[in-house]
């Protein structure tokens, strides 16, 4: 069953123009189907804000099969935020004292921008960690998105990111290296996840933190664990999410930086999604904006219509699969009539446990 639009936040319309299925609140009502509510814990600076909105519910709604799906988008204070964003927020979005007082069957956070090396030192930090530790005790499973899943690692398991020698950026090809948990039991074997990140978590810290990992790549490194019970943390450190164009336009803002002087070199190209004549497209409208530039003009139009015609997506069907089993098990171990906490002492991941419980 698709998403169900409970209220009239605006990416709704934008799903349902996109031709996705989106079930209206009278109808979902009368219908006799399982209910599961999942909160989206959106930290995203403003020009991310609704993409990432999207991206998140698309990737929910092309993944479930299984029942009526009401994702309830929050954020944080300690966020700075310009008009357009807060009058967003505070039409569209729920509070942390609503979604608690409800309380959710599963629990999506995303990524967010820093400003320093240490995210104890954050603005949202001490917010941040208040959802988690509430999340940790009362919702089934939380789903983190790269930073936050950084965060959660430093915080719960004192394992504190460590900085790239060089942004990683771009699509790389990844591996299941455990088959047998459900998360990746049914998805390809072999698949693409984009990255966009300065820091890391190794292979080493995840284990010393007692996390199963799940996929990794030889250049991206993790890109999936779990905590060691199965279920309560899931943690990217990819971004499965993005849209088809969303490495491109984060390259157009750095391209525009670098032609206004915010930034002092010109930036690379993400690796492996530009095709070489794309490249040497590129190459030319740099040599052509500089020279705008040095002739006191501003730079000609970038060319992104044009791009995006020629880029490929070869991670959305895995990722939608693997959301699809999170949203699955999450199912198997919630009630029907109450979102329930974790339950200790059941191997999520078992199905013997599983339907004992259950039973």
């Amino acid at each position: 069953m698709p998403i169900v639009a409970h209220n009239d936040l605006p990416t709704f319309a934008r799903l349902r123009a996109e031709g996705q299925n989106i079930l209206e609140s009278d109808r979902a009502l009368h219908q006799d189907i399982r209910e599961l509510h999942i909160g989206l814990l959106n930290m995203m600076p403003d020009l991310a804000l609704a993409a990432t909105e999207r991206q998140f519910f698309r990737l929910i709604g092309q993944s479930n099969q299984i029942a009526q799906i009401y994702v309830h988008p929050f954020s944080l204070g300690g966020l700075q935020r310009g008009a357009d964003a807060r009058a967003h927020i505070d039409r569209w979005y729920e509070s942390f004292a609503q979604i608690r007082a409800d309380g959710l069957d599963g629990l999506i956070i995303t990524g967010a921008n820093v400003t320093g090396a240490n995210l104890a030192e954050e603005p949202f930090w001490e917010p941040l960690i208040e959802v988690v530790d509430w999340a940790y005790e009362n919702v089934t499973s939380t789903l983190c998105s790269c930073l936050a899943t950084h965060a959660v690692m430093q915080f719960r398991y004192a394992q504190q990111r460590r900085p790239l020698a060089a942004k990683r950026w771009g699509v790389y090809p990844h591996r299941v290296v455990d088959r047998s948990h459900p998360l990746v039991s049914s998805v390809n074997t072999l698949f693409d996840v984009p990255h966009s990140r300065f820091n890391e978590i190794s292979h080493a810290q995840f284990d010393a933190a007692g996390a199963r990992v799940l996929v990794e790549s030889d250049e991206a490194g993790v890109h999936l664990a779990v905590s060691a019970d199965g279920l309560r943390q899931v943690l990217f450190q990819g971004h499965p999410e993005y849209d088809i164009v969303s490495l491109l336009k984060e390259y157009q803002r750095e391209v525009r930086r670098a032609l206004i002087g915010e930034r002092l070199d010109y930036p690379p190209f993400p690796e492996r999604i530009f095709r070489a004549k794309t490249c040497a497209l590129l190459d030319e409208y740099r040599t052509m904006a500089e020279h705008d530039i040095d002739r006191g003009r501003q730079p000609r139009t970038f060319p992104d219509t044009r791009i995006a015609s020629e880029l490929d997506n070869t991670w959305r069907d895995t990722a939608a699969g693997v959301v699809g089993n999170w949203l699955g098990l999450i199912y198997r171990v919630t009630n029907n009539d109450r979102r329930i906490p974790f339950m200790d002492g059941v191997d999520p991941t078992d199905p013997l446990e599983l339907n004992a419980h259950l039973d």
